[in-house]
């Protein structure tokens, strides 16, 4: 059964965020909140994990895995970004947003869509998930925590643990972070393409969800 942490939503503790990025080290699934809804989460790199994350989602292997990072210089590191790119991602992150970006050579490829090579990069606003990115030291690799034929996210810790206790590690519990998933924004063809309405607002973009 998974491992349960409340958390302060504001001033995570900083023991249970030791204990969370240990689970994450030792190759542990994490369900976590958001700024926008619940994650899945694991250490990037981690095949296996991988393959839980899309059975628990019901996907394939052309699903594009988020990767969460703690700024601009992390998503710089992991996606190729232009001058016009980076000056959206400056003005919108942090946010509930996720970018669809051409990766770079320093992932795994298996974390890559399978034909295209982009990925989703984002940096959540949310105390408990920058806590735990800064302790780990580096990104996860994330997928919003939406089951097979549902139609919103899972939003409530004690509902994950009854539904998925036995898939993930450890649920984390800070409050109520919300059920509407993460604008989802392509950005690899030059101007911003729509693919996902959500939390995040598209006046930045210059978009309308009609």
């Amino acid at each position: 059964m998974a491992q349960y942490f409340s958390l302060h939503p504001e001033h995570p503790q900083p023991r249970l965020i030791r204990q969370a990025a240990d689970i994450v080290r030792q190759r542990g699934l994490v369900a976590l909140p958001t700024d926008s809804a619940y994650a899945l989460a694991c250490q990037v790199g981690e095949a296996q994990l991988l393959d839980r994350i899309r059975r628990i989602r019901g996907v394939d292997d052309r699903h594009h895995f988020t990767l969460m990072c703690r700024d601009l210089s992390e998503i710089a590191q992991f996606a190729r970004v232009d001058n016009a790119q980076y000056r959206l991602l400056k003005a919108t992150t942090p946010g509930p947003y996720t970018f669809i970006l051409e990766g770079t050579r320093e992932l795994p490829r298996r974390v890559l869509h399978p034909k295209r090579k982009t990925l989703g990069l984002r940096v959540p606003e949310h105390p408990v998930v920058e806590a735990l990115l800064a302790e780990i030291d580096g990104p996860l690799v994330t997928s919003t925590l939406l089951l097979p034929g549902e139609d919103l996210p899972l939003s409530d810790a004690e509902e994950i643990r009854d539904r998925l206790g036995r898939q993930v590690d450890l649920v984390i519990e800070a409050g109520y972070c919300g059920a509407e998933a993460t604008t989802v924004i392509d950005l690899t063809d030059g101007s911003p393409v729509l693919v996902r309405a959500g939390r995040g607002a598209l006046e930045p973009f210059g978009l309308d969800a009609g």
